[in-house]
């Protein structure tokens, strides 16, 4: 029997986020450093243009792809159902490339590995990371907000006054339809807005005895800006970006980015409509010499920033220009590009390819096969019969043409297609080992050859897997779990297999000769069971006999070989192994040691009953 790979013991939502957070991580730094692209064709012009560039790499980070994607998934009706081609499937690759390993990697019981063992612990630990850097970076902003917040209660709300008068002014020149409310804080911080709903102006005591009307007016009017342009809830929006992926540089140094291109904005909008250069530059150089900035960005100051730059950008006769329609078509179609891509992308993807059951029940071509027909079976079908005689024979038969089932279930399909048993199956709906199904598979012109045993097993099983993907939209995950096993071992008095003639021939159905290899299904009379096989190894028999067991047999005969026998026992109840133990070593000289293992069990977590087709 072939070892199934082992692979770390992971859950599959820990499968479901890792990659998930990949894809969404990626996905974000690229359109960071786009934006990033886009913001240096705009350096000449306003800065609430790059900022509005920075605000959308920040919100990306909060807005996955995969969202826009599904509603392309949607509206794939309109499509036509015409199989995806291999173009599509690289794209999904690049688009995706954090996914969880494919299912058909599994062909058999595991081997044991103590690496589950730790790495299934890494999941745990990851999120015990990301929650005390989560925690961290909340418990230092909240500090900061109570400071503020205290300041606020502290506060006395100013009614009358110059301030007042100029704040008054200010708000009808930024055409604010609401008044903002100024309170005086006995604390140092410097002059800023607070809240986001409802805006409130924090005015340190005595900042107005040393600013005269001109730096008074233009230090509101700069506050206002900030109201205007509702910089405090963009910047709400940034925080949570850095405290939920704190661990990334790139949302740390988009946060500097937003704090100096909004400054600038507010400083291009007073300059132009307020304040002189000169008195505005020395507005803010008064509040840095008297007070102290604000201890978090989402309560918008008027220091912030690198002010070594923004004195040079303020005094600076340069003129930011303003967007021209080549700018403006730029700036439009990426922006479009950004929406759509994800949109159209979803879209094509939502095709065979993606096993819709709609196009699945229409007779997808399926690898390895010409044609794929499964349909529920006839209350009343009967169990094929063998060779005219009253003895039946096994439900699932390959052969050179191809695959035939009868009266199955898809439990006992997967068990075929992954050479698992049934203990090894866990999960899916009660009609997995219920619901019986009929199944008749054509092999294509690479076939021509027994799919079931010896070399081209793992071929057959890859057909399989393929099938049920299509026609069932099978998902499981891998865990790693102690079951039953039996070794099969030599007996001490040795093996009595026969080998298989180095030239021995096979007559095909053409009546062609062919070496190939051959082992007969399980017969019963009700009283007689027997196995017979033609050219099969020992991991062939160990696979045999674990379907008749339901449990998994490991191979340790090493026995390397390709062998002739013929297996045959009366059922006997009171032995665990149904008496095909004491046929083994009588007529093979093999051995059934009961013994336990960690083995890889499938859960299923989504299966579809398949329509006849």
């Amino acid at each position: 029997m072939t070892p199934m790979p082992t692979l770390p013991a992971t859950s599959p939502a820990a499968w479901a986020i890792a990659s998930a957070l990949g894809n969404h991580l990626w996905q974000s730094t690229l359109f960071a450093i786009v934006a990033a692209l886009l913001t240096l064709t705009l350096r000449n012009n306003h800065a609430r243009a790059r900022y509005a560039l920075w605000f959308a790499a920040s919100l990306k980070f909060i807005i996955p792809f995969s969202w826009l994607a599904a509603i392309g998934s949607r509206l794939a009706w309109l499509r036509s159902s015409a199989p995806a081609n291999a173009s599509l499937y690289f794209v999904e690759e690049i688009a995706q490339p954090f996914t969880r390993p494919a299912a058909s990697m599994i062909s058999g019981p595991a081997i044991y590995s103590p690496l589950p063992s730790l790495t299934h612990l890494l999941p745990t630990v990851l999120a015990g990371m990301w929650l005390c850097g989560f925690l961290a970076v909340v418990l230092v902003w909240w500090v900061r907000w109570r400071r503020i917040a205290s300041a606020i209660l502290n506060s006395v709300p100013v009614r009358t006054g110059r301030e007042v008068e100029g704040l008054r002014r200010q708000e009808r020149i930024a055409r604010l339809k609401q008044p903002v409310e100024i309170v005086l804080s006995p604390a140092t911080l410097e002059p800023g807005i607070f809240g986001m709903a409802r805006p409130v102006l924090i005015w340190p005591e005595g900042i107005s005895q040393h600013l005269d009307d001109a730096h008074l007016e233009a230090i509101l009017a700069h506050e206002l800006w900030h109201v205007r342009r509702r910089d405090n809830l963009a910047a709400a929006l940034h925080m949570m970006v850095e405290a939920i992926f704190w661990f990334h540089p790139l949302v740390w140094w988009l946060g500097a980015r937003l704090l100096d291109e909004r400054e600038r904005a507010c400083d291009e909008e007073v300059v132009q409509l307020v304040s002189p250069r000169h008195v505005y530059a020395e507005s803010i150089l008064k509040v840095c010499e008297f007070c102290m900035g604000s201890p978090l960005a989402c309560v918008s100051g008027v220091t912030g920033a690198d002010l070594k730059k923004r004195m040079v950008h303020i005094m600076s006769d340069h003129v930011a220009r303003k967007l021209n329609f080549r700018k403006k078509l730029l700036l439009a179609v990426a922006g479009l590009a950004a929406v759509a891509a994800p949109i159209v992308f979803g879209l094509v993807n939502a095709t065979p390819g993606r096993a819709q059951s709609q196009a699945a029940s229409a007779g997808t071509p399926i690898p390895g096969f010409d044609s794929f027909t499964i349909k529920p079976s006839e209350p009343s079908s009967p169990t094929p019969t063998y060779a005219g005689t009253d003895t039946h024979m096994v439900r699932m038969m390959f052969g050179p043409k191809g695959f035939v089932a009868s009266n199955i279930t898809l439990q006992s399909l997967i068990q075929e297609a992954y050479g698992v048993q049934a203990n090894q199956i866990s999960g899916g709906p009660d009609w997995l080992n219920s619901a019986k199904f009929d199944i008749e598979a054509n092999a294509d012109k690479s076939g021509g050859i027994n799919l079931g045993f010896g070399p081209e097993k793992a071929r057959s099983e890859r057909m399989l897997q393929a099938a049920l993907a299509d026609r069932t939209k099978l998902a499981f995950h891998q865990e790693t779990k102690e079951l039953p096993v039996y070794a099969l071992v030599v007996d001490p008095d040795g093996a009595k297999l026969q080998p298989v003639q180095p030239n021995s021939e096979i007559k095909r159905d053409d009546g062609k000769s062919k070496q190939i290899f051959k082992m007969g299904v399980e017969l019963s009379n009700g009283q007689v069971r027997e196995i017979s096989a033609q050219a099969v190894s020992a991991d062939d028999l160990a696979r045999q006999l674990s379907m008749q067991l339901g449990s998994a047999v490991l191979n340790q005969t090493g026995l390397k070989g390709l062998y002739d026998f013929n297996l045959h026992w009366a059922p006997d109840s009171s032995q665990p192994s149904g008496g095909i133990e004491t046929a083994l070593q009588q007529q093979l000289g093999l051995k059934l040691e009961p013994q336990t293992a960690p083995m890889q069990i499938l859960v299923i977590d989504h299966i579809e009953k398949p329509a006849e087709n």
